[in-house]
């Protein structure tokens, strides 16, 4: 039944176009070994669904935080990455409805829950379509553009997804070998992106987002097993 669920969960991923990101550091160790290679993959692809289906990151990375137990306290906030400019595409502009590339603001942040960086994201958006109490909060805090913009009452749109990491061969769900040893397995610092858009309540674009996922995300111990009891 796992095996069935992960498969149908790698073929839904869609191609994102961008190179893996540095590692952020401070993962917690993990065994490289079968069982833990399986169950890293199975929390990657819960996360990145969990993503795809909420209508906000900073809410499931939340979620994720507090039930992993990440961080005493669970709530994400955006470090602001200060002097960065990424000039938007032609087809940005086009996405979110703006003639001039003047009309956006750009915004790169950290996510973090506690110490750990769970994501890293980029993001164009327009600031005369939000608030300037919610602009002003987004020049001057490291609250996350999620949370700032929620009275607009915001959904996503990814239309972009990619797994930049595979805790498992290629064909391991056909017998394909599955290398192990008695070291700790290297995860890379960047596990899946999502490139989505951000509409308002009234379906006028707000945003557009690009956000990497980082290892920190198994920041949390593997899951412990118990022996089997005699019978069972």
């Amino acid at each position: 039944m796992i095996r069935h669920l992960l498969i149908a969960a790698l073929s839904a991923t869609v191609l994102f176009q961008g190179a893996q990101q540095p590692a952020t550091g401070g993962a917690t160790e993990w065994p490289d070994s079968y069982r833990a290679r399986l169950e890293a993959l199975a929390l990657v692809q819960t996360l990145n669904a969990e993503i795809l289906a909420s209508r906000s990151a900073t809410r499931s990375l939340e979620s994720w935080c507090a039930a992993r137990g990440l961080s005493d306290d669970p709530r994400v906030f955006a470090d602001r990455e200060s002097g960065v400019e990424k000039v938007p595409s032609a087809e940005q502009l086009v996405r979110l409805q703006v003639r001039d590339a003047n009309e956006l603001r750009y915004r790169r942040v950290r996510l973090r829950c506690g110490t750990r960086v769970l994501s890293e994201a980029d993001n164009w958006y327009v600031p005369a379509r939000l608030t300037p109490e919610m602009n002003h909060t987004l020049d001057t805090t490291n609250e996350s553009f999620g949370r700032v913009i929620s009275p607009l009452e915001p959904y996503r749109r990814t239309f972009e997804a990619r797994l930049l990491w595979a805790p498992l061969p290629e064909g391991w769900d056909r017998g394909a070998a599955v290398e192990s040893s008695e070291e700790t397995l290297t995860i890379p610092g960047a596990l899946f992106a999502h490139r989505a858009l951000v509409y308002s309540a009234s379906h006028v674009p707000l945003a557009e987002v690009v956000e990497t996922y980082q290892r920190d995300i198994l920041g949390a111990p593997p899951p412990v097993r118990l022996p089997r009891a005699p019978g069972f």
